[in-house]
């Protein structure tokens, strides 16, 4: 049995084309790998674009400022669902073109966002950028730059 995965982006300042073709032969870890690559691109394009609709510098701002610390992710987790988050992230969705599912949509995008980043900071691997693929680490290198 036969198949591939495409992904083409050509999208402003993302051009991107991503192929696989996967037979009987082709090693799941290669798969995962591939998928991974995937992820991490697009993640960090739903961040962007995030940042582009709202004032993710505030939320970022905010998460910096919350009481926990290396390896206290139960408390990062209850800090994210704090009333002071909860205050950054609504103040920042109040948009005047928007109507109230939009709202609530921007609202999950905002939590899942500052789960992550608290999360990161507590030193935890939270999505598959963080693994140590041989064929990503000029990908990673490139967007420290």
């Amino acid at each position: 049995m036969e198949g591939s995965i495409q992904f083409i982006s050509n999208y402003e300042d993302w051009k991107a084309i991503k192929k696989i073709k996967i037979t009987g032969q082709t090693n799941p870890r290669t798969v995962a790998e591939f998928l991974a690559g995937l992820s991490t691109s697009l993640d960090s394009k739903v961040e962007s674009n995030l940042r582009k609709i709202v004032a993710l510098d505030k939320l970022d701002a905010a998460v910096k400022e919350l009481a926990f610390g290396k390896g206290d992710s139960a408390r990062a987790l209850e800090e994210i669902n704090s009333r002071k988050i909860s205050a950054v992230i609504n103040e920042i969705i109040e948009l005047p073109n928007l109507q109230a599912n939009e709202k609530k949509e921007l609202q999950q995008f905002c939590r899942v966002y500052a789960t992550k980043k608290a999360l990161k900071e507590c030193g935890l691997m939270v999505d598959y950028s963080e693994i140590d693929i041989p064929g990503m680490k000029r990908l990673k290198k490139k967007k420290v730059e």
